[in-house]
């Protein structure tokens, strides 16, 4: 396919999805690079072989595998010009997203219940990783949010129409990305020890 080829709109539109896609490849570098850096730091003599994942992050496994079923079903449903069902999921994965946020600080609080410090004395090369990751991981969940409120407030003024679906369709790879790193994360942590 000739990628000079077609009207403006249609070379805006590739633009922008190629945009996303550099950006979804650069981030997804940065986490293999610290997660690489967790393996090596593993063999570490004060490395925490018994460290559990807190309860508070499986419950955020659940949360977000459902907000990339609702942030799917919401493209499609704007897709299909169901405005009112689309707006309703719309919410439903913005709430998601929020709950998994409170969920991750939740997580937080049972790592330091059970004595563990992202800086200080009682700190740990291990647990470090941990909340720098987790922190980083949750920093694009904020910007991931912030694309879906965009979205609300443009599928309220029906910009969706048409087929000028561009802006719902960057939002739910974006976030499915998010969501796809989650899991990559929750599984690393829980085989990697």
């Amino acid at each position: 396919m000739d990628y000079t080829e077609g009207t403006e709109e249609q070379k805006i539109r590739r633009a922008k999805k190629m945009m996303l896609w550099f950006g979804i490849i650069s981030l997804s570098m940065s986490f293999a690079g610290l997660t690489s850096a967790y393996v090596v730091s593993k063999e570490r003599p004060d490395w925490l072989t018994d460290f559990q994942i807190p309860q508070a992050f499986y419950i955020s496994l659940a949360v977000i595998l459902l907000s990339s079923i609702t942030i799917h079903i919401a493209k499609r449903s704007i897709i299909k010009e169901q405005n009112k069902i689309g707006m309703i999921l719309l919410l439903s994965t913005f709430f998601l997203g929020v709950a998994f946020i409170i969920l991750q600080f939740r997580g937080f609080s049972q790592i330091i219940a059970n004595g563990y410090y992202f800086t200080g004395s009682e700190s740990s090369i291990t647990t470090s990783f941990i909340y720098l990751v987790v922190l980083l991981h949750v920093t694009h969940i904020s910007a991931a949010l912030i694309s879906i409120l965009v979205v609300i407030y443009n599928h309220y003024k029906l910009k969706y129409t048409n087929g000028k679906t561009l802006g719902i369709e960057l939002a739910a790879t974006f976030w499915h990305f998010v969501d796809i790193l989650w899991i990559y994360l929750f599984l690393f942590f829980y085989f990697v020890r």
